[in-house]
């Protein structure tokens, strides 16, 4: 017996068979759970992180009641 791994490529295309079932069958919610199942997977659930220097230009802090070194210590705790 031959264990095969199952793959993202697997589970995408196990989804959208079971997204055109739905289709067929016209039940939505089960439509829609597999689309958003299919988004999780693939990350598209997840927020989108600009890059700090975004458009060329640098991001400004307005902190007031703390240092530099403080500010830039909590930045990176935030950020990882």
């Amino acid at each position: 017996m031959t264990i095969r791994k199952l793959t993202l490529d697997d589970l995408l295309d196990q989804l959208e068979q079971a997204r055109q079932i739905a289709i067929d069958d016209r039940k939505p919610s089960a439509m829609i759970q597999a689309t958003a199942t299919m988004a999780k997977l693939i990350g598209l659930d997840k927020p989108v992180l600009k890059d700090v220097y975004a458009d060329n230009k640098p991001v400004v802090f307005n902190i007031t009641g703390i240092s530099a070194n403080d500010a830039s210590q909590a930045y990176k705790n935030i950020m990882g």
